[in-house]
């Protein structure tokens, strides 16, 4: 990237980071952000400058939103009785997205995982069986991917939650073993979705 100059290496290098870009890919995005300078390039930067200056952690569910309170947990006309546990955020977008669950969300922020030495106090998991309690939770359903660590952070959940005798159900047909929900279609979500099973 030597024959760029220095500012313009800098955010190809950067945008190189993003994932699903590599250098190559980072390059041909800058180009086209610098030739469409007035319609993309300074539009997108004023609204990254905007959300980097907005953006903040839902103070309930975990979801990424520009006030304490998201869209979701603060709707009226969300059913308040079922929570669906997802691991990140992209998991709930995935899950609106497919459109077929009216209840609430829990973000995690990620899964248990000996070999990156998280642990259950890493993630939001006290924070979900506060709520179950709280907010008079009938149902979770474990929307986790089907990878060793989603199976071992839905067991863990499971016994956690087991005192408080709420139902547990989780994610059936549709989602392949070690698919991840950000991944897969609208189609195949909303199916796994209807067709969940009792733990």
């Amino acid at each position: 990237m030597a024959d760029a100059p220095g500012d313009i290496e800098a955010l190809i290098a950067l945008m190189a980071r993003l994932p699903g870009l590599g250098p190559r890919s980072a390059r041909r995005a800058v180009l086209h952000m610098l030739r469409k300078r007035a319609v993309v390039m300074e539009p997108m930067a004023q609204a990254m400058a905007r959300v980097a200056a907005s953006a903040r952690e839902c103070r309930v569910c975990g979801n990424i939103s520009d006030a304490d309170l998201c869209p979701i947990c603060a709707s009226p006309r969300r059913a308040t009785g079922v929570l669906c546990v997802v691991e990140d955020v992209s998991d709930l977008w995935a899950m609106e997205r497919a459109g077929g669950f009216s209840g609430r969300y829990h973000v995690l922020g990620g899964t248990l995982s000996a070999l990156e030495s998280i642990g259950p106090e890493t993630l939001r998991i006290p924070q979900l069986v506060q709520r179950v309690s709280d907010e008079a939770i009938s149902e979770v359903i474990l929307a986790l991917g089907t990878t060793v660590d989603g199976q071992t952070t839905a067991h863990y959940i499971a016994e956690a939650l087991a005192p408080t005798g709420v139902a547990l159900s989780a994610l059936a047909q549709g989602v392949p073993l070690g698919g991840e929900l950000d991944y897969l279609d609208d189609g195949t979500i909303s199916a796994a979705l209807s067709a969940r099973r009792r733990l």
